[in-house]
């Protein structure tokens, strides 16, 4: 199997312009709801509308996958929490369900490498992924077949009705391959992308540098072809994620991302599709270092800054009524003409 994305297509300049004459219209000072209005301006020029439409269905995609490195002391909590908080989720348990309760969107959980059973494996590519300081996350093929659930989990949401996306992580150990792909793909040291992840203690995070050093360095060899990268130093919960975040963008649908584990998908994602990015916005900054150094390597300004290291989607979700709220304003706001007001002098 070989990974081909379609040419991504940019959002339209058309209506982004017709969006920048639409808030000059409107019953305020220009530019005085700041980045309000450029995210307005960003969602109609995703859906190729002006004023846009509304949102009628977020949905959320959480990618559970279990890792091995997660067996060498690199985070705070035991592998079977995984599979634990799948069953969270199901039952609406978790903080991206509230959330998104708030918010108006919809939770949905795909098992992609979890290290237990679970009654959303039907998409499972293998129980847990390689320890990748010492070996590959994933064979080849299982990295395709992750990229292509992925792609078919975007065109199963889409047809669905879905009309914006949020890509969700769980998955204990999975900021460490996620600061491995950040660095690979930054030319950044080991010690610039660790972080605290679930908390560990000094004695944790040594071990956690070590395992990124070790990892990076089998990754670097690779780091030219996406789909082999992934395959040595990801995870069948984050190569999916990747290809998620890619094929949406294909499918012309607006995604806002979340931390640390979304943001290394998304690198890749723009390596698999490049111009993937410009239909993405970042929700949060995360607490974890590495998702700084994603963001700058997207060019993307995240819209919060709550010291959010969660996971989960939980961020990008904080954000959503931000990204409703810009909509909105366009489609719903009134102009100086329609309300008899008096504009700039």
């Amino acid at each position: 199997m070989t990974i081909e994305f379609p040419p991504v297509e940019p959002p339209s300049e058309d209506a982004r312009s017709q969006a920048v004459a639409r808030h000059g219209s409107l019953t305020k000072p220009p530019g005085s709801l700041g980045r309000l209005e450029d995210l307005g301006i960003w969602v109609a020029g995703c859906q190729g509308k002006c004023p846009p439409r509304p949102f009628t269905r977020p949905r959320v995609v959480v990618f559970a996958g279990d890792h091995g490195v997660a067996r060498h002391g690199v985070s705070a909590y035991p592998s079977e929490v995984t599979g634990q908080m799948v069953a969270n989720f199901l039952s609406g348990g978790a903080a991206v369900n509230v959330l998104a309760n708030v918010a108006g969107a919809t939770v949905r959980v795909v098992d992609m490498s979890v290290d237990s059973e679970t009654s959303v494996g039907d998409l499972k590519v293998r129980r847990s992924s390689g320890s990748i300081d010492r070996e590959d996350a994933l064979t080849l093929e299982e990295a395709e077949r992750a990229i292509e659930t992925g792609r078919k989990l975007v065109d199963d949401e889409v047809d669905g009705g879905a009309d914006l996306l949020i890509a969700g992580d769980m998955g204990i150990g999975n900021t460490t391959p996620a600061a491995v792909l950040i660095a690979a793909l930054t030319g950044s040291e080991p010690v610039a992308v660790v972080g605290r992840g679930t908390g560990i203690d000094d004695q944790g995070w040594m071990r956690k540098t070590a395992a990124i050093r070790d990892a990076l360095r089998r990754a670097r060899p690779v780091i030219n072809d996406p789909v082999a990268l992934l395959a040595a130093a990801s995870g069948a919960d984050i190569a999916a994620m990747a290809g998620f975040l890619a094929q949406a963008a294909v499918r012309k649908t607006p995604v806002i991302l979340d931390g640390v584990v979304s943001g290394a998908a998304a690198v890749v994602a723009e390596e698999l599709a490049p111009g993937a990015r410009e239909w993405w916005v970042a929700g949060h900054r995360s607490a974890e270092p590495s998702h700084a150094l994603a963001l700058g390597h997207l060019s993307l300004e995240p819209l919060l800054e709550f010291d959010m290291r969660l996971g989960e989607g939980s961020g990008a979700v904080a954000a959503l009524p931000l990204v409703v709220m810009a909509t909105r304003i366009l489609a719903e706001m009134a102009t100086f003409d329609s309300a008899g007001v008096s504009g700039p002098a």
